[in-house]
Order: C-alpha cells, then structure tokens, then sequence
C-alpha cells in the first residue's frame, strides 16, 4: 500500500503527542495583501459556470438536518443527505447520496456562510473526522458552519468495497511489498489486481465516477443547496488537490479556500513517488539529527533491520511485522514532529525482537482495530486515486525506478517505486489524466500553505500549487517546520489562516512562519 497523503491517521488514532514574517517575495502583480478574498456574488441558485444544467429536483433540495445516528459526534451536530448526479455528464439519470455533518457558526448576527472541509486520504470520511477535529476550528466556528462531508464513494456516501478484513490481514502479511525474485514479483502483481478486481465485483457501478473532478462539482452543488453564495471551503492533504480541482472548474464562485499540505498538480505517479521517497527521507533525516545521530549511521541502522524484516518477519503475538508493516509504522511517525517519540521506542523494541509497537503504527496507519476489523478509507482511496490517473505504470517501469528510488532513500526507495506499478494495477476503469488541471484564472485568492519538512506532500508542491492556480490566485504562505499540515501546530499559520477566512485578509505572498 501506497505511504498515502492523508492527515488524519494519527490525530484520529489517538497516537498524538499532542514567528510570521514577510520574506520580501512581492505578491503578483495582480494581488494586494489588503485585497478582499470574495468580490463580485453569484446568485445561490444561479446555474454554476462550467457545469451542466441541473434539473430542479437537485437545485431544489434542502437538507433535512436531523440529530447524528451513532454517538461520534455530540449534540450540536447534526447530519443530513443530499442527492448528486452519479454521472454529471447526465444531471438528470440516476443519483447517489453524498453524507453531510454541520455544527452551525455561534454568532448567528455575523455568520458569513458554510465552510466545507476534506481531511485528505482521498477516502477520508469529513462525517466522522470534523467532529473529532473540531475543536482546533473553535474560532472559525463563530462565524462559520462547519461542514463536514463523505466525497462520493467513501463512507456513507455509496463508499467503495473491495475486499474482506481477512483478504486485507492475509495480503498484508503474505506479499512483500518490495518483491526480490520473480515469485514475490508476480504475487505482488497478483494481489494488486486481486483489489481492483474485488472494486469490480463489490462495486462496480460506483467506481467508473469516483474522480476527484466529479467531486469538485458535487461541492458546488453543495454549495448551492446549503444557500452560499460562493464556496468557502478548507482543504488539507489530498483535499487541496481537491480544492485546485474546484477553483480550475468554478473560479467564479471561489470564495475563501485554504489548500494546506499541498499535493503537487502537476506530478505524474512516478513524481508523485519521486517526491514522497524524498520527502519522508527528507523528515526521517530530521527526526535521526534530532536524537543526536547522523542521518546517515541512523539510515544504515533502520536499513539493516528492513532488510532482517525481510528474510524474517517478527513474531508479534499471533502476527508477524514484516517489512513492509514496519515501513508503513516508521512513515506514520514522521507525519508529526510530536510522534517522532514513538518511532525511537518502536525501532529499539524492533532490534531487541519485539514487533509489536511498529506493528501497531501500522495497525494505526492502516485503519485496524484491535479486532482485527479495517475501515474502507484504503478501498476508496485507491479507487479516487485509479479514476483520477489515467497511467499505469507496469512492473518493468517500477524496477526503471529502483535505482534512483534507492539512492534518494534507502529506506522508502523500493517501497514507492514498486508501488507505482502495484497501485492501479489492471484496475477495471481507465483514469481521466496523467495529471489534474488547477489553473484558475479570475478566482479570488486561494491561501497555499507548505511546510518544509511535510513528508507526504513535500513543499515544492504548495509552490507549484500556487503557480498552478495563476497569478493573484495562488497566495504561496510557507511553514518553517515539520509534519503533514501547518494549521493548529504553527501559531503563525493558524493566525494567518485565521485572518483570511474570518476577515479576508490576504497575506502576502511569500509570507514565511517560522
């Protein structure tokens, strides 16, 4: 499985430990640092540029907000379904349901509207993240609705199936990950088409429209049903590709969007994988200096053990820690400076022969109980991912990657590589593009925010993000530190991201915390 670009594993896992200056850059030419961030307003009813008409019995719709079944969310917070087209290219065939949750803004006089967030994955559920999240938003929720959804097939939202908990488990343990002959080589393969094949079978009629781009215009239709007049809407992780997806689509009716742990638009897989070997290097490094090793002797030491792992997984309980697992429990450390603590006590206890502690970051990344049950948020990820791309790379491409892959990082390397081909792998439905369109041209500015040590999307993509979304549209802001996603850990970003949507204060681009 692929070291995805979420957010949330951690923090909703409960595995948390729980300056801003101008650089000089000057702001495009068309951009103020006093501009407002939403001009001119569209009707809430009006038919949105660029998207097909839909009939009145979508645009009609008025959620029907009820207390939330379950006990996640508590009782300020209710939930409703609306209807999208299942194919936006015929708005009036058949529809599936996409599952909203609301907590309304508490200063009622100066609500300025709706604010929609994704948490990432793809595949993460907004339905029961934003309620555990929520309190990081506090000073948002005063003037905003907090708007959390299931982007369709995830969740509640006709969510994707592709396998059992037990095919997820044997999968996990039996294929190596980072195949060295030709029978782990064609188990790996095996497995990788065994998923899309099971999407296939599970569902089948969901799959053909999961893109990120028919989402995007599913927000808006969101929007448009909860009466806004443009779209506010905060994106993190793969949610900020989601965001750019938006803006290229409606830049109209962008209001004020945040983009932060940006996904870099114009990668294909291999950049995309290129940039993740570098970049979880990149914050493993950071996290060996810190311990006061170099991150050369420290790589060597964490090589050695993958490379035990691999002739002879750990007996962990009735379980073993394979390679692969602990790959997967060293990566979710790094997602968070604060968490950097687990991974020393995990990879002593792996040297003295206990598994346990990376086996259960593992379990944590993965989304396993202690009963052994999954969530689906890995189903739809891949099956968000595999609509999105249109390239499918082949075995002989990844072992193309190898080389360099190992150089960059010796200890991701071959994982990213080989995922490149293991991804999509005869997946049952062709990809829509190699890479996806974000250029917003008369958008209102949209808030980038990169941190430099971010291991899942590397900085370099909030600054090809912005470039991406155009001049005046694009506000690069940059995060000194590290992790996946700069609000709620850096004062200085929370502040600056704070002032925009609350007030529409656009920074300048350029603007550095940190």
């Amino acid at each position: 499985m692929r070291i995805r670009r979420h957010l949330t594993a951690l923090a909703v896992g409960g595995l948390l430990v729980t300056g801003c200056t101008s650089t000089g850059t000057p702001a495009p030419a068309s951009t103020s640092a006093s501009a407002s961030a939403s001009d001119a307003k569209p009707a809430p009813g009006a038919p949105s540029p660029g998207s097909p008409v839909l009939p009145a019995s979508l645009t009609g719709q008025r959620p029907d907000w009820k207390p939330c079944e379950g006990d996640g969310a508590g009782a300020d917070w209710r939930c409703a379904t609306v209807k999208v087209p299942l194919d936006h290219a015929k708005p009036s065939g058949a529809t599936l349901p996409v599952a909203l949750i609301r907590k309304e803004a508490t200063d009622r006089k100066e609500r300025i509207g709706s604010l929609l967030f994704n948490f990432g994955g793809p595949g993460a559920s907004g339905v029961d993240i934003l309620p555990q999240l929520s309190g990081e938003y506090g000073a948002l929720n005063e003037r905003y609705d907090l708007v959390g959804f299931d982007p369709r097939g995830v969740g509640r939202s006709s969510g994707v199936v592709c396998r059992t908990d037990a095919e997820q488990s044997a999968a996990e343990t039996r294929v190596d990950s980072t195949p060295d002959t030709p029978a782990e080589e064609a188990a790996f393969l095996k497995d990788a088409a065994g998923f899309g094949a099971g999407c296939a079978r599970r569902s089948g009629a969901v799959i053909p429209y999961t893109t990120t781009t028919a989402t995007a215009r599913d927000l808006d239709l969101i929007r448009r049903v909860l009466g806004d007049d443009k779209l506010h809407y905060f994106g993190i992780s793969y949610g900020t590709q989601l965001g750019g997806a938006y803006a290229h689509l409606f830049p109209r009716n962008v209001g004020r969007l945040v983009l932060d742990a940006v996904v870099d638009p114009t990668s294909d897989t291999a950049g995309h994988a290129r940039h993740q070997t570098v970049g979880f290097q990149r914050a493993l490094d950071n996290y060996l200096e810190s311990t006061g090793q170099s991150s050369k002797a420290g790589t060597a030491r964490i090589t050695r053990l993958l490379a035990e792992l691999d002739r002879r997984p750990l007996e962990a309980g009735d379980r073993r820690l394979t390679e692969g697992l602990a790959i997967t429990g060293i990566a979710v450390t790094l997602y968070a400076e604060s968490t950097w603590p687990l991974l020393t006590g995990a990879l002593e206890a792996a040297e003295a022969g206990d598994g346990g502690p990376l086996l259960r970051l593992a379990d944590a990344y993965n989304d396993r109980d202690e009963q052994g049950r999954y969530s689906t948020q890995s189903h739809s990820q891949r099956a968000i991912s595999c609509a999105d791309s249109s390239e499918r790379p082949t075995a002989a491409d990844a072992r193309a990657l190898l080389p360099e892959f190992r150089r960059l990082s010796p200890v991701f390397g071959a994982f990213l590589a080989w995922d490149t081909a293991g991804w999509c792998a005869d997946w049952p439905v062709a990809g829509e593009a190699s890479t996806p369109a974000a250029s917003a041209p008369g958008a209102a500015p949209v808030l980038v925010v990169g941190t430099t040590g971010d291991p899942a999307t590397p900085y370099e993509g909030a600054e090809r993000m912005a470039e991406e979304l155009g001049d005046g549209v694009g506000i690069l802001v940059t995060n000194k530190g590290e992790g996946h996603g700069a609000y709620g850990t850096s004062a200085c970003v929370t502040r600056t991201v704070d002032a925009y949507l609350l007030d529409g204060k656009v920074p300048a681009y350029g603007t550095t915390c940190g």
